[in-house]
């Protein structure tokens, strides 16, 4: 047995240099076109809630021909902000699947944050439509601000962007991010942000229906995030009947997206669109979901892409990991 295996560990700092938006959104429609083309096996989900207050949560798939095998270990644990820290956590591992050695650890919070943005890109350039001018961002933490990043650069003509907070407050950090990119404005009421908008961007903890069905005009696209584990919601009942569906994964947009609350609604996989299975084609009446619950497969075809450069550049801590 070979005594001179090393392990790559890849903290935080060296994923964040290394995570190039077009790259990432390269790596997440190689992502749908493997899932489209069922060249890559996503296994089933772990989305467990634990005595702690946190959820823990494990993501993993392969690519055969690919070499690619591994997993994302991640969570939401609430309880971290109070002592200062990140409420999400994630770690991703990648392996060897001739011999089931691991091969790198990755830090995966930056990992879900950018690949989940660009998920939301690809939706915005496939879905929306592409003279959206106006939007309403639900939630100012990091996803909110991912999300709406790569919003302002896949739709030129989105200028004028709503945001709602928890408290239904200014705040000053996600304004400054955005100072001339957008005329950025806090709402206070959120259905007459909606009424308004051609684009809505849900990035909660997905507590329950952020707006009344009522709202919502056609021709909106949605692009909705929050909802990744059994009980979780951001979308009013009603919505999902008014709109033509998007999903990444079927069968786990049914058991912990959006899907979860309207089971029998027609939908459509990403992947589909992506590979040319499925066509799309925008009516101006039309609403639109695209319902993001995260594949594994954008975590492996991520995560490979960090692997790869910090090999390359000679970054990140290579610990000795004998068998």
């Amino acid at each position: 047995m070979p005594n001179d295996a090393t392990l790559l560990l890849v903290d935080k700092n060296v994923v964040e240099q290394l995570l190039v938006p077009d790259d990432v959104i390269a790596a997440v429609r190689e992502a749908f076109k493997l899932h489209g083309r069922q060249a890559g096996r996503v296994f089933p989900v772990v989305r467990e809630k634990l005595t702690t207050g946190g959820v823990f949560g494990i993501k993993s798939g392969d690519v055969s021909s690919q070499n690619l095998l591994g997993f994302k270990a991640a969570g939401f644990w609430p309880s971290n902000r109070s002592i200062g820290g990140e409420a999400h956590q994630a770690t991703v591992l990648l392996f060897d699947p001739a011999t089931g050695r691991p091969l790198c650890v990755i830090d995966g919070n930056a990992i879900t944050t950018a690949r989940t943005a660009a998920a939301g890109a690809l939706g915005l350039s496939l879905l929306a439509r592409q003279d959206t001018a106006v939007a309403t961002v639900f939630g100012t933490g990091i996803q909110a601000k991912a999300q709406l990043g790569l919003a302002l650069r896949t739709l030129p003509l989105l200028k004028n962007v709503y945001y709602v907070s928890l408290d239904r407050e200014p705040q000053a950090d996600f304004e400054s991010l955005f100072a001339g990119q957008c005329i950025l404005r806090c709402a206070t009421n959120a259905d007459e942000a909606v009424a308004q908008s051609d684009l809505i961007i849900t990035a909660t903890t997905g507590g329950g229906p952020l707006f009344d069905e009522a709202a919502l005009r056609d021709g909106t696209h949605l692009n909705c995030v929050g909802a990744d584990t059994r009980g979780k919601r951001e979308l009013a009942a009603g919505v999902l009947d008014r709109a033509r569906i998007v999903v990444d994964d079927l069968e786990q947009a049914r058991e912990l997206g959006e899907l979860q609350w309207a089971p029998h609604a027609p939908a459509i996989e990403m992947g589909d669109l992506v590979t040319g299975r499925s066509r799309w084609r925008r009516e101006p009446a039309d609403i639109s979901v695209f319902d993001m619950t995260g594949l594994a497969l954008q975590d492996l075809t991520v995560a490979r892409l960090i692997h790869h450069r910090a090999t390359e550049l000679g970054l990140g801590v290579t610990a000795s990991w004998p068998w």
